[in-house]
């Protein structure tokens, strides 16, 4: 981040005046015949560069006027601040190293240099050392919360779900924010890891532990079915993914098809239908609809289809209802112009194109894969499914967020 010298000159006058009042006492005691009020020549070159519009020359000067001592300490720390913020990491580290190696500082001086640290270490992708320093800190009060949650955003770049749920735990004892739905999270990531690998019985064991912190995980629920379904449970599959319209039923739309298939293997189609009528009365997710109009349409025909269609677009207008509308109707080959409804129809696929996928809640970011942890601003569980209930009719002040780019992730070790 660059910050403009006229910017810095109310940033730094306060700094100036304190190394101006520092020099001239520090002159008084060394040259006590010279008279009151004699300035350092150092001080007015810092000036002299301020008021050319040289910030760093400035800084520079200002900085080695100001030996560190209990008088000072603040004003170090102030300006290792500054450095940070405006990107100079390196800067920040060098003052802030400088700090903690001073005998003269106090412990609660020490442990907010340390903290201070720590944190230019995090901004220059530092980990494992910023990590050490957390870890410190994490044993002293006035800085164990925020140690804490830079601990866990360490372990999410790492993946490293163990600690970053040990991490959590200790949190959750002393923050107020409830932690409940970022630890299932972890767990669940484990969860899937594990079944990655084929180890069905750890992957279940992690969402069993997901959904005893936080029994509203949805991702917990998908996983349980899915395990089941490896299993060769297809009706605890299916209890496992029907628990998620009570959880959250925007998400049921993401296991439509895998408890049609649940269903298909149980010879119940017709128990499908029933069920997915029993849905469609609470107003559910457009592509649980679209699966019930398919079912119609093979047992009663096109035109059951798109009755049926037609009185859910009445109920709950959305673009990808419309195309399916469409589609029904053409499939018929009525003598209109077909012409016009194919152009309408290829209209309508781009605009249900773009308003598939998933925008998070928190940033607004709009992603075509379903995303846990936002990519953008790393919340956790923001991500909703776009399309569920898609308005025909746009609002004036909807923001556009199609194609965001997510913020880079840093991370590594050192």
């Amino acid at each position: 981040m660059v910050i403009e010298a006229r910017d810095l000159l109310w940033l730094l006058l306060p700094l100036a005046a304190a190394s101006g009042w520092y020099a001239a006492h520090r002159d008084q005691r060394r040259r006590s015949s010279r008279k009151d009020g004699n300035l350092s020549p150092d001080y007015f070159r810092g000036i002299n560069y301020l008021l050319n519009e040289q910030p760093d020359k400035a800084i520079e000067v200002f900085t080695q006027m100001l030996e560190v001592n209990t008088e000072t300490v603040e004003t170090h720390l102030a300006l290792g601040s500054l450095f940070r913020r405006r990107g100079e990491v390196e800067r920040a580290i060098r003052i802030h190293q400088n700090l903690i190696a001073r005998p003269t500082l106090d412990k609660a001086q020490r442990s907010q240099a340390l903290c201070e640290l720590a944190q230019d270490y995090y901004k220059a992708g530092l980990l494992d050392r910023a990590e050490n320093l957390f870890l410190e800190l994490t044993e002293i009060p006035a800085h164990a919360e925020q140690a804490l949650h830079l601990l866990m955003h360490i372990y999410e770049q790492e993946k490293d779900w163990d600690k970053a749920i040990t991490a959590g735990r200790r949190l959750a004892r002393t923050a107020d924010g409830k932690l409940e739905p970022v630890l299932a999270q972890y767990h669940c990531e484990l969860g899937e890891r594990a079944l990655q690998t084929g180890n069905v019985t750890q992957a279940l064991a992690s969402a069993m532990e997901a959904l005893a912190i936080d029994p509203k995980c949805v991702r917990a629920s998908i996983l349980v079915g899915r395990v089941a379904a490896m299993q060769g449970n297809e009706r605890d599959a299916i209890r496992a993914w029907q628990k998620i319209e009570q959880q959250d039923a925007e998400y049921l739309d993401e296991v439509i098809d895998e408890i049609a298939a649940a269903f298909r293997k149980l010879n119940e189609e017709s128990q499908f239908m029933l069920y997915l009528r029993e849905v469609a009365a609470r107003r559910p997710g457009m592509r649980t609809l679209l699966t019930l109009s398919e079912l119609i349409r093979a047992r009663d025909g096109e035109s059951a289809a798109q009755t049926f269609v037609a009185e859910r677009l009445r109920q709950q207008p959305s673009v990808p209802g419309l195309k399916r509308l469409i589609d029904l109707q053409v499939t018929q080959d009525v003598p209109v112009a077909r012409e016009s409804i194919d152009l309408v129809k290829d209209v309508l696929g781009q605009l249900a194109a773009q308003q598939e996928g998933y925008q998070c809640r928190q940033c607004g970011f709009h992603g075509q894969a379903l995303h846990w942890q936002c990519p953008a601003c790393h919340g956790w569980v923001s991500m909703q499914p776009a399309s569920c209930a898609v308005s025909l009719v746009v609002p004036e002040n909807r923001t556009d967020v199609d194609g965001a780019k997510a913020a880079p992730v840093r991370g590594g070790r050192t």
